[in-house]
This record gives C-alpha cells, structure tokens and sequence, in this order.
C-alpha cells in the first residue's frame, strides 16, 4: 500500500475534491490541515510550498488535484 499525505487548508475546494476522490476508490491517507495545525504549515514550508493541496505519495511531491498524475501513482 502507498503512503499518501496531503496537506488542506478548510478553504481549499480542491483539496475536499482530492479527500474525496481518495475516499471514493479506499485510498487511505493522512490529512494535515495547515489552517488547524501550525506544525503542518512549518512543514509545508519546508518543503518550498505556500499553498495547497500538496499530495504527497510515496515521497513524490505532486502540487495541486492532478487528479491524471495521483491516479496514475497510485495504479488507479
């Protein structure tokens, strides 16, 4: 099984359209929203982004829904 991370803000309508799509096909992931967890948003940083979605699957950084390239990651 895949690790998948992805990091939301509430606002973001593309990352509930992401959550969603991952929910539909039983993609287990790991949220880490940036609007309720500071250390989420120190890490996102980190990384070099300063906006969301960022999916992260299997260490491959993919920035915003590219619903094609997280499909195709994930054998979908």
């Amino acid at each position: 099984m895949k690790k998948v991370d992805i990091y939301t803000s509430n606002t973001c309508g593309y990352c509930h359209a992401a959550m969603d799509y991952f929910q539909e096909n039983n993609v287990e992931f790991t949220e880490h929203n940036i609007s309720e967890n500071a250390e989420a948003r120190k890490e996102l940083m980190k990384k070099g982004h300063r906006s969301v979605p960022v999916i992260v699957i299997d260490g491959e950084e993919i920035i915003g829904f590219d619903k094609e390239r997280v499909s195709s990651l994930l054998g979908l």
